[in-house]
Parts: structure tokens; C-alpha cells; sequence
């Protein structure tokens, strides 16, 4: 197991962003954290990908959208209207070019930490979860519930939560990313092959 300087990356990320930022990002590394050791994950690698999640999000907009066009990071449509998008991608681009992070389990929970993905790994969706939890977050529905849930059913918290994602951006609160929705189908079907389904997400 690689051991990782993680109080050298907190010096570096705090420079990156603003303290509110900042506090969210500890938030999430340490719900990491929690999450790993109920589901018996390696702590320190959740830590760094709970740390290094948000790396780009203080980069405005403007400047997201050029980075990405000089690496060529592919940006889709949806993203090129909502630049905001755009920090997970860069995100993972930077944790491997400018934080030197070589593991690839690590790099994919930060590129799919907005989204999700269908077929995620136990450290995507670790990221995933603690970053809708963590201690600070107050606004999204049903926040009590899928805390709860999240350590009794990682995978259960991770449908609640695209659900209600989708449900929410259904409404009219902004555009919904295409990977969002395959990831929703892609645990709707795994649930119901499992025999899982509710009447609330036929409505869906």
C-alpha cells in the first residue's frame, strides 16, 4: 500500500481554493474516510480522492473551458452551457499533471464524482456519496434518509441520490448530463434484476 503525504496535499489544494470550498473538501475526505472503513475500503486512498475531488473547482469558468480545450479534454454540450461541469474532468486531469497522483481508482472517483457512471467502483461511489453527505451540505432533499442509508447500503444511498438528482434537475433546477442518466438506468436495472423496484421510481 503506498503511503501518501497527505498533509503536503491539504497545504497545496487550501492555496486552490476558498475557505468555504476548502471546509467542504475536509468534509468530504473525512466522510471518505468513514465510508471506507464501513465498507472495509483503504482509508488513505478514499482520504486523497476525498481531498483532490473538487481540485478545479476554483478555477472560473472561462479559464475551465480553455484548459480543457489545450488538453484536449473532450467537453460535451451540455458542458460547454454549464462550464461548472467541466471541474471533475479537469479535476482528474490536474490530480494526475499537477498533484502527481498515478493510481487510476483514485483519478476516476474525482472524473466521476459529479456525474456518476454506470458499473461505478467501491471508490467512486464512496466519493460520490460523501460528497452529497458530508457534514456541511444542508440543501438537497431527503438528506437525513440517505445519510442513514449510506452506511447501511452504499448502493442504495448511491440510486437515492441519482434519483433524486434527477428528479430535482427535472423540475426545471438545471440540465441534466447525459452520464447522470445512464448511471440512473444503468442501477434502475441492476435494482430491478434484483428485485428492488418501487413505485416511486416507475414515475421517474
Amino acid at each position: 500500500m503506498k503511503n501518501y503525504d497527505m498533509k503536503a496535499y491539504q497545504k497545496k489544494i487550501k492555496h486552490e481554493m476558498d475557505d468555504g470550498r476548502y471546509q467542504h473538501t475536509l468534509g468530504v475526505m473525512y466522510t471518505c474516510a468513514a465510508l471506507a472503513m464501513r465498507y472495509e475500503y483503504d482509508i488513505q486512498k478514499a482520504q486523497l480522492a476525498g481531498l483532490l475531488h473538487d481540485c478545479a473547482k476554483c478555477i472560473p469558468n472561462g479559464k475551465k473551458l480553455k484548459l480543457c480545450e489545450k488538453h484536449n479534454i473532450q467537453i460535451t454540450e451540455v458542458e460547454k452551457r454549464n462550464p461548472f461541469l467541466l471541474h471533475a474532468k479537469l479535476g482528474a486531469f490536474l490530480a494526475m499533471h499537477q498533484y502527481g497522483i498515478t493510481d487510476k481508482e483514485v483519478v476516476s472517483a474525482i472524473l466521476n464524482h459529479t456525474t456518476g457512471k454506470p458499473n461505478m467502483s467501491l471508490l467512486d461511489k464512496i466519493v460520490y456519496v460523501a460528497d452529497y453527505i458530508e457534514p456541511r451540505r444542508n440543501k438537497a432533499p431527503n438528506l437525513t434518509e440517505v445519510r442513514k442509508l449510506a452506511f447501511l447500503n452504499l448502493d442504495d444511498a448511491l440510486y437515492r441520490i441519482l434519483s433524486d438528482t434527477l428528479e430535482y434537475l427535472d423540475e426545471g433546477s438545471g440540465e441534466i448530463d447525459e452520464m447522470t442518466l445512464k448511471a440512473y438506468n444503468y442501477y434502475k436495472m441492476q435494482r430491478e434484476h434484483e428485485g428492488k423496484g418501487t413505485e416511486k421510481e416507475e414515475t421517474l
